[in-house]
């Protein structure tokens, strides 16, 4: 993202010895000099629930479009011993697209399979909207 207000950058690590790899996004208010983080967008750590929820709601209904998208969460894994997706963190890597939407980042083999690779989820604004701190990020 590169706008007035927001610059996003991802920094990606890569090992050529293990294939191992991790996104990191920085995601800073241009305007005010300020690197944004996950909590500072919000009034309290409620949005923690309401993000993890969203994304669980989004993966299970990615899951019954086409089933070779296969999620680590509760509504696709039948043992609940083998669900490794329940929650975010509460820094979840994020970033702020060009339309002023949240995303949340996952890894690969984070919350799905490694052939599913590194995944992001747009947040719908009606469903943080009550957890913002403010409108001036997020719209």
């Amino acid at each position: 993202t590169d706008n007035d207000q927001i610059l996003a950058i991802e920094r990606y690590e890569i090992s050529t010895s293990n294939g191992y790899s991790a996104r990191q996004f920085d995601t800073i208010d241009k305007k005010n000099e300020l690197l944004i983080s996950l909590p500072s967008l919000f009034k309290d750590e409620n949005y923690i629930y309401n993000i993890s929820n969203n994304i669980i709601d989004q993966m299970i209904a990615n899951y019954k479009k086409d089933s070779s998208n296969y999620y680590w969460v509760a509504g696709i894994i039948e043992k609940p011993e083998e669900v490794s997706f329940v929650k975010i963190d509460r820094n979840q890597s994020f970033y702020i697209n060009n339309e002023g939407k949240l995303v949340i980042c996952f890894d690969k083999y984070e919350v799905a399979p490694g052939a599913m690779g590194a995944l992001e989820f747009i947040i719908p604004t009606e469903v943080i909207k009550d957890d913002l701190e403010s409108n001036t990020y997020i719209k």
